[in-house]
């Protein structure tokens, strides 16, 4: 064999390599991204690192971010540009849940998500409401579990179309639908849903007490509403400069105006007129690390990120997405800390119950 037969062949030998491992090296489970089909969500390909750039302009001014007319344009170009990353590299589910022995984590999510609905107690065909439904993977697992038709509402564009394409993908369009808003201003009509629910969601909010305003206008009387709160714990010290940055790294680098303390949960929910029926920190014991799945990614992310990194090199994906990935894996650091150190919480559920009419 010649050198230049030796040469041709190497290289078609490196660049299916490199196609395979392109095209089917990276995701954890079912994702229905793949990563040469990373975007900025709606932002335009070539506009990709500008956003990136303006997101972080936020935090330049912090005082803008708690100003609710800037809040949604924060959270819509952060969603823009972490919806695909977010689906490729964790799932169609944007949020933790505790690690159950023996289950896998995609069975733990499942069944994270089923507690919720359960614990609103409806009944196939009810209607019910996902406040913050992402691309819609609760959404899903909620609708399949409960047969309840669910409505579920997100400020970015770019989630409604996707959770439309895989409701209808998985056979629950009849019984999921997908509407783009703002849960501040919601387009539905008083006392229209027998049941709500947020996950992970409400954190994204400038103030509490309008979401939880909202929700209750929407619920009918007598109907629940359970939410899973972000929140500091009690074993943070605002005086402690390790604390403080570990919470500031998880506002920065997922969209919050700033994260809540345990306390407000339930004094918000009384204040709008919700009776609290239960209210737990579901991340405690005996619930097993929820942190563990981002300790344990460590290598899935470097191996990823030469991925996204070969990516933009070519122009597949847009020029910024190496950042967003970086700056995810920062912020997923700092959770794992918050998480380890007991000072934050992503699952404070609270159960609320609208009184019913007289």
């Amino acid at each position: 064999m010649d050198s230049l037969t030796l040469i041709c062949t190497a290289a078609l030998l490196a660049a299916g390599g490199l196609y395979w491992f392109i095209c089917f090296f990276g995701s954890a489970e079912v994702k229905g991204k793949r990563a040469v089909q990373l975007t900025g969500g709606s932002i335009d390909k070539e506009n990709v690192q500008d956003n990136y750039k303006q997101y972080w302009s936020f935090f330049r001014s912090p005082k803008e971010i708690e100003t609710a007319d800037k809040v949604p344009v924060f959270v819509d170009t952060f969603y823009n540009l972490v919806t695909d990353i977010y689906e490729w590299g964790w799932g169609q589910s944007f949020h933790f849940s505790p690690s159950l022995p023996g289950k896998s984590n995609r069975e733990a999510t499942r069944i994270h998500e089923e507690m919720a609905v359960d614990l609103l107690g409806v009944k196939p065909g009810s209607r019910i409401l996902d406040a913050g439904c992402g691309v819609g993977g609760p959404m899903r697992a909620i609708a399949a579990h409960s047969k309840a038709n669910v409505v579920g509402i997100t400020i970015n564009e770019y989630q409604v179309k996707r959770a439309r394409m895989h409701n209808k993908k998985a056979g629950l369009d009849s019984l999921c639908e997908v509407v783009c808003g703002n849960f501040l201003q919601m387009p539905f009509a008083d006392n229209s849903f027998d049941g709500v629910y947020s996950i992970e969601a409400t954190c994204h909010a400038p103030n509490l007490e309008e979401v939880y305003q909202e929700i209750y206008r929407v619920l009918k009387p007598g109907s629940l509403y359970i939410s899973y709160e972000w929140v500091t714990t009690e074993l943070y010290k605002a005086e402690d400069p390790e604390h403080v940055e570990i919470i500031h790294g998880i506002e920065r680098g997922d969209a919050l105006p700033g994260l809540r303390t345990y306390k407000d949960i339930a004094q918000v929910a009384k204040k709008v007129g919700f009776e609290v029926v239960k209210e737990k920190d579901l991340a405690k014991p005996p619930s097993h690390p929820w942190w563990t799945r981002l300790k344990m990614g460590r290598m899935a992310y470097w191996r990823n990120h030469i991925l996204v990194t070969i990516l933009a090199f070519l122009g597949i994906a847009p020029k910024g997405t190496v950042d967003v990935h970086e700056m995810l894996f920062v912020t997923a650091d700092y959770l794992a800390q918050g998480g380890e150190k007991g000072i934050f919480s992503p699952m404070h559920m609270i159960l609320c119950r609208k009184p019913a009419a007289e």
